[in-house]
């Protein structure tokens, strides 16, 4: 049972995203399968941030959970920003984050390092509007409330986006929401505009009333990350745990290639999404994603984002993100350029 830390915002019974809400309110639970020993001299417990509907319910799908040579001890979160936190302190050993969270994160120097990546479309990470609303193009945002989660791969996705509109942060009005109160302040309009990944996007579309203003499509890189310490890298027992951990999540990707539609009904029960919006998140960006080298494409798609917020004043510092990526484990995987797959049109 998942200890809750904080109790989830009652703006989550909304539309039904009460149940997709990827609880930062997350506490842990232990893996049923594994508890063996990585090395032989010991058991070793491998402590994952996770978000709801993440890499515990896609490897338990793929049946990836099984025979585990170490237990892993999950702990969920809304967000990258806040379980970075956690990586930073130590309390997490690896977790899952999109392109920009570990941007903050190595900018406010944490103990962070990048170790796996996957590559996937960016049309899940989008700019919506209300069905009704007058904004038809990104330009059109001139003056206009947007939400976003500060430090969120959308706010990259945001300020990109408008970039490529001619605009910038200045000229518009950023209301920095995670994304329950961020849902809320959109359905009772008090922001103009809400930029959102999935499977939030999926969601608003089939069920708020939304429509895609933009989308990242050409704008942002479609990568993301596995973080793990530097304190677990540097443990021998930990190290090889990771190694498995993220050779199991490789596979447990290839899975969900091959069995899209299976994917959607795992995730829509495990988080409570409606099957059909499960499924527009697969077709949209769950479905999409390959395992990727962290390659120098990857360190200069990244430090792109690092440059762009430090003009901007948004980070603290300009850094190397080489200098936050540990390149062991891309083994042989393709560069992260893949194309991503697609598997049709999202109704």
């Amino acid at each position: 049972m998942r200890r809750l830390l904080r109790p989830p915002s009652p703006l989550f019974l909304l539309l039904s995203l009460s149940a997709l809400a990827l609880t930062a309110c997350g506490g842990s639970s232990v893996a049923d399968a594994g508890g063996g020993r990585t090395d032989g001299r010991g058991p070793v417990t491998l402590n994952v941030g996770d978000q709801k509907g993440g890499s515990e319910a896609v490897l338990r799908a793929a049946g990836e959970l099984k025979d585990l040579p170490y237990k892993i001890k999950w702990s969920t979160f809304t967000s990258g920003p806040p379980l970075l936190e956690s990586v930073n302190a130590g309390a997490v050993d690896i977790g899952g984050v999109g392109n920009t969270p570990p941007v903050f994160a190595a900018a406010a120097r944490s103990k962070v390092k990048v170790v796996a990546a996957t590559h996937g479309s960016a049309a899940a990470d989008a700019i919506l509007v209300r069905a009704d609303s007058p904004l038809r193009r990104t330009a059109d945002l001139r003056g206009r409330s947007i939400a976003v989660a500060q430090g969120s791969s959308a706010h990259y996705q945001l300020v990109a986006s408008l970039a490529k509109a001619g605009l910038s942060p200045k000229d518009v009005r950023l209301s920095l929401l995670q994304p329950a109160d961020a849902l809320a302040a959109f359905s009772r309009g008090k922001v103009d505009a809400w930029a959102v990944w999935d499977p939030y996007t999926s969601q608003a579309l089939r069920k708020a009333g939304a429509r895609t203003l933009t989308t990242g499509q050409g704008v942002v890189n479609g990568l993301s990350f596995q973080i793990a310490a530097p304190a677990a890298l540097a443990d021998r027992k930990k190290s090889a745990a990771v190694r498995d951990y993220v050779e199991r999540l490789r596979r447990a990707q290839d899975w969900v290639h091959r069995h899209p539609e299976d994917w959607a009904g795992v995730w829509a029960k495990d988080t409570g999404l409606p099957y059909e919006v499960a499924l527009d998140a697969v077709r949209r960006s769950a479905g999409t994603r390959v395992p990727v080298a962290v390659d120098d494409a990857a360190v200069a798609a990244e430090q792109k984002i690092v440059d762009t917020f430090a003009r901007l004043g948004l980070i603290p510092r300009a850094y190397r993100f080489a200098d936050y990526v540990d390149r062991r484990f891309n083994g042989s995987l393709p560069p992260s350029t893949t194309a991503p797959r697609t598997y049709g049109k999202v109704s």
